[in-house]
């Protein structure tokens, strides 16, 4: 076993305490790979700000749960040799079952996410108190999930949204102990979140519920998972170099940056990566089909990142500047 604090890492509770009364979102930013994972401590460490680093047990799985430990302990010791003087926690993003929060806190996790919303309200509250009391005992921060979110991330699918129940909250919060809370108000998994015909009909998210799990929650976590904006830029490129991802929509930015108003204090980005690591690659291979060097064609796509990760927090997550007060 290994402490998150022995390889260097944060825990989630400073930020989320600064990031409320600094009205900031903390960015919860997932990678699958090394490249991903460098591009998202060079973004956040040029723009001075805090940052999540979330991992899905698929992608967990795919790297290698030995591998993942030294990856991050590895990008801390990057981050001080580069002078980014950011906190940097390492996330369990959608957990689904006691062991695998558990495997996670052992080797090194800061922080991990329970999500039983598509489970019997006892069950989920069951589970993630469970979980609580293990992680509490370490100095490792819980999030559990109230409401379900539609679309696909990882093992999590459902076809349809069930908005947070702000009746629950309260009750839920205060059984489970967790930390923080993500809540369901329109958000969704996924490249494809809306059906709608163009960017312009998209729905605003139901504020409504926020404000009201804000009342009565008061000066606590409150999570938004499936947070990617999809930037037609790179759907349009995608598309131009043979992909099919039509009517793909995201969370406009301005509705984001609303959200942080009103206490969302994490908000997590993964689809956009996969956009831009897909447009970057087509688009290098399309018009370079003599290169077989993958470091060409992944540098490409982690250096378009970087700037989507710098844009991202300095102009709709406000988290730029932030780490000098955490």
């Amino acid at each position: 076993m290994v402490s998150y604090k022995e390889l260097g890492l944060s825990s989630t509770k400073k930020m989320f305490e600064v990031a409320l009364e600094r009205k900031f979102a903390v960015p919860g930013y997932n990678f699958s790979n090394l490249e991903q994972l460098q591009a998202i401590v060079i973004g956040c460490g040029e723009v001075n700000s805090p940052v999540i680093l979330q991992n899905s047990p698929s992608a967990r799985k795919y790297a290698n749960q030995t591998i993942v430990r030294y990856l991050a302990q590895g990008v801390v010791e990057m981050a001080r040799n580069q002078n980014y003087d950011i906190p940097i926690a390492l996330h369990l993003d959608h957990g689904n079952s006691f062991e695998l929060a558990k495997s996670c806190i052992d080797t090194g996790f800061s922080s991990v996410m329970f999500d039983g919303s598509h489970m019997k309200y006892e069950e989920n509250i069951e589970i993630t108190k469970k979980i609580v009391e293990y992680a509490h005992e370490r100095d490792v921060s819980v999030e559990a999930e109230l409401g379900v979110i539609a679309g696909i991330e990882g093992h999590v699918k459902a076809d349809k949204h069930f908005y947070t129940d702000p009746d629950q909250v309260e009750d839920f919060v205060n059984r489970t102990s967790c930390d923080s809370l993500a809540i369901a108000i329109g958000t969704s998994h996924g490249a494809y979140k809306f059906k709608v015909e163009k960017e312009e009909d998209i729905p605003e998210l139901r504020f409504d519920i926020l404000q009201e799990v804000r009342k009565r929650l008061g000066k606590f976590p409150i999570v938004l998972h499936g947070s990617s904006s999809i930037p037609q830029k790179y759907v349009n490129i995608i598309n131009q170099y043979g992909g099919t991802v039509a009517k793909a929509f995201g969370i406009p930015e301005t509705q984001l940056k609303k959200a942080t108003q009103y206490g969302v204090c994490k908000i997590n980005i993964a689809t956009d990566f996969r956009l831009i690591f897909t447009a970057m690659i087509r688009k290098f291979l399309s018009e370079h089909s003599d290169q077989i060097g993958p470091r060409q064609y992944l540098g490409l796509a982690r250096q378009e990142s970087i700037e989507m990760i710098k844009e991202r927090n300095l102009k709709v997550l406000g988290s730029a500047g932030q780490a000098k007060y955490i």
